[in-house]
């Protein structure tokens, strides 16, 4: 598996997960998270150079964080992973 899709699952799993389950993520990942620099890979660069491209473009299409907050729960409801 790619860390990009590694990264998106985390991502999608972070907005769903319970709050018990944040909590220990975030003990386990406290130090790094409270770093202050940050590097990004080459490919997270290209990821992001290539979404504000489409967005630029207007090929992206957005939505809002409630709309994103709907679809998920309508995912978790259905079964679907």
């Amino acid at each position: 598996m790619s860390v990009t899709i590694i990264r998106q699952k985390l991502h999608s799993y972070l907005e769903v997960a319970n709050d018990r389950k944040l909590k220990a993520i975030y003990a386990i990942m406290e130090n790094d998270i409270n770093e202050k620099r940050f590097e990004y890979t080459e490919d997270l660069k290209k990821e992001l150079d290539s979404r504000v491209k489409s967005y630029l473009n207007g090929e992206a299409k957005l939505v809002s964080s409630s709309e994103s907050k709907k679809r998920i729960q309508k995912i978790l409801r259905s079964g679907k992973k």
